[in-house]
């Protein structure tokens, strides 16, 4: 079943603000508190952080003086009614939710209070594609840091391609999960850029929950933006620019021989239930925006 596109998503006129969505501090198992944590990672240019504790929901939003923005949230970890091993990174500020709470209950509460569900590192998990789509979570993590520094188990990429199969709003995001531990001590190695008129956590987490951002390793996008059917993009020296569809279909831009590229455009067609683009540096780094369009589908 094709589904035509009801609107673009991307509004890039804002500014652009780098963050994390998954970070961990001593509340839980990370090596830095989190006024170190601020300070190192706004010395790398973050503009905002996601407080995601193991079972220890934050209350960080708007306290104190910090060189950055910080945001609410927890990461809940358990097994499901199928005997499933998950982990939920949960954006948003939530109360009740204790670790003596199981799993299924609290990831349902976290659901109740509006907390925007994203699938963590389900590859390093060893989730299948149907405990990606049993749970109809809103995200997932396409790239994880410090799972890649683990066992090299980082990419969600497949089980976001079944995602938007099913719900083609379902969100990316590519991501640190930083400990700074010595068994991990892995940092911005994966983030999200979001596009914002306003700079309030508020206005952060509403341009996440439109999927107004691009999750990144490395290169950047600077203008996403649809003239017609054809969209048009400039971005950071890339040497390959793809237009990404359902199964084999798709569009590209780029070549081997090194030269570069900062802006693109491509035909979209009418029959494609999603699409996305993706850019690639000459290291290999990838970035990635979401589903151009928001669909209406049924999930």
């Amino acid at each position: 079943m094709s589904v035509k596109p009801q609107s673009f998503r991307y509004d890039t006129s804002g500014q652009w603000h780098k963050g994390n969505t998954h970070v961990h501090s001593t509340a839980s198992d990370g090596g830095k508190n989190h006024r170190e944590l601020a300070e190192l990672y706004a010395g790398a240019g973050y503009d905002f952080l996601f407080a995601t504790d193991h079972r220890v929901p934050s209350d960080l939003a708007g306290r104190g003086s910090s060189p950055l923005l910080w945001l609410d949230g927890v990461e809940l970890d358990g097994y499901d009614d199928e005997n499933q091993n998950l982990h939920v990174v949960c954006l948003g500020r939530t109360q009740g939710i204790t670790p003596k709470m199981g799993f299924m209950h609290a990831v349902e509460s976290a659901r109740e209070q509006h907390a925007l569900l994203i699938l963590a590192h389900p590859q390093w998990c060893g989730n299948t594609t149907s405990d990606a789509l049993r749970w109809h979570f809103d995200g997932v993590e396409i790239y994880n840091h410090v799972c890649r520094w683990l066992n090299g188990k980082d990419d969600g990429r497949v089980y976001w391609l079944a995602m938007l199969e099913r719900n083609p709003n379902t969100l990316a995001f590519s991501v640190d999960d930083a400990h700074l531990t010595p068994e991990h001590p892995g940092w911005n190695g994966g983030w999200i850029v979001v596009n914002t008129h306003e700079w309030s956590a508020v206005s952060v987490l509403g341009a996440i929950r439109r999927g107004n951002y691009y999750s990144s390793c490395g290169p950047e996008f600077h203008t996403i933006e649809l003239d017609g059917h054809t969209i048009q993009t400039t971005t950071s020296p890339v040497q390959f620019i793809r237009l990404v569809g359902p199964g084999p279909l798709g569009a590209r831009l780029g070549s081997f021989d090194g030269a570069e590229l900062t802006a693109a455009s491509f035909v979209i067609p009418n029959e494609w239930a999603y699409v996305y683009l993706e850019i690639e540096d000459a290291r290999g780094r990838r970035a990635w925006t979401n589903n151009l369009f928001v669909n209406e589908r049924p999930t």
